[in-house]
């Protein structure tokens, strides 16, 4: 089936923002050109039914509000930067902190709240959208001029596959990630407590009260943070401060590309793998969520959705221990994100 793309509206300043809709017959996806966002996927549960399984807004006035990086690509740098800043090669650079002192998900205005230029890519592995953005030398702080693609496709094995690429003509921090809130049961089907959850990764990185990582690396084993085998969410996140938001180191696989997250969801048969080319995955519980914001789904309280970010470790540019995120001249940036639908018997 072709992509197509329909009017979504205008920003403030009068930027043209389109949304466009992708579908294999099976899954079906809506994507933004306002911060290369994911505003709808559908996936059919055992019976065949369809249902909208991420969180997201039917107007634009809902992502140019404030809202909680409902669905959006976010860089330069995910996760979060302590004291906003960070040091290279005896220099010093300052960031936007937006964030307790500290810089979250890019800064004031990351790229999730850009207007993306946009083209419709499909080909025969799917249905597809390319979005680019050019973020200029010193956009909230970070160095060089950084040229950047993400790619949405709907692949032959119901997945939606995401594609991050971006080139620099200066050392720069890049962590790209996508931050889709999932619920299995449909957005604004209840909490997502009750889904099952396994994580292919036995360390986690510790924060702080500030939830920036302190450069640590610990095990989860006796801990509720011990997802390496599968357990229910709810089953345990009364024994975590504040609930989950916890990156994960992940197992190193033979190949690029690895398994991070196997989510289910027992009333619908829904089922989520999550395969990624990153060290890392934060599982992140929607604890914030507290129905302001109003999207398809209704008002989305505390658990509505939960977030299966898949990047480099938090803050990894103050911990050189920490795999690199510096881009440098010449170098490409490259990592892959899979989200595979499947459904089991009940």
């Amino acid at each position: 089936m072709k992509t197509y793309a329909t009017a979504f509206g205008k920003t403030p300043d009068g930027r043209k923002v389109d949304i466009f809709t992708l579908s294999n017959g099976v899954v079906n996806a809506k994507v933004s050109s306002y911060g290369a966002a994911l505003t709808e996927l559908h996936a059919p549960d055992r019976t065949g039914k369809l249902a909208d399984v991420v969180l997201g807004f039917s107007e634009l006035a809902g992502y140019l509000g404030k809202h909680p990086y409902m669905g959006v690509t976010v860089g330069r740098v995910a996760n979060r930067i302590g004291n906003a800043e960070y040091h290279w090669q005896g220099a010093t650079y300052k960031l936007y902190a937006n964030n307790n002192g500290n810089t979250l998900h890019g800064g004031k205005e990351g790229f999730d709240r850009r207007v993306w230029d946009a083209q419709i890519a499909d080909d025969a592995d799917g249905p597809a959208v390319l979005f680019t953005y050019v973020s200029p030398h010193m956009e909230e702080g970070f160095p060089g001029t950084l040229h950047t693609r993400v790619t949405y496709r709907i692949t032959k094995d119901n997945a939606l596959a995401i594609e991050f690429y971006a080139r620099t003509d200066q050392a720069t921090p890049v962590n790209l990630t996508n931050h889709s809130y999932f619920n299995l049961k449909g957005a604004g089907s209840g909490d997502i407590l009750d889904h099952s959850i396994f994580i292919n990764g036995s360390l986690y990185t510790p924060a702080d009260d500030k939830l920036i990582c302190t450069g640590e690396i610990r095990s989860v084993h006796g801990t509720p943070l011990d997802f390496t085998t599968p357990h229910r969410i709810g089953e345990r996140i009364a024994e975590v401060p504040g609930g989950y938001d916890h990156n994960y180191v992940l197992r190193t696989e033979k190949t690029p590309l690895r398994l991070a997250a196997r989510l289910t969801e027992p009333t619908t048969g829904r089922g989520m793998e999550v395969l990624t080319t990153q060290p890392g995955v934060q599982l992140y519980t929607g604890n914030f969520l507290d129905g302001s914001a109003v999207g398809i789904g209704g008002p989305y309280g505390k658990h509505a959705g939960l977030c299966l970010e898949t990047q480099h470790l938090p803050n990894s540019v103050n911990h050189h221990h920490f795999p690199n995120v510096m881009l440098n001249p010449g170098e490409d940036y490259r990592h892959a994100a899979i989200y595979r639908f499947s459904t089991s018997a009940g």
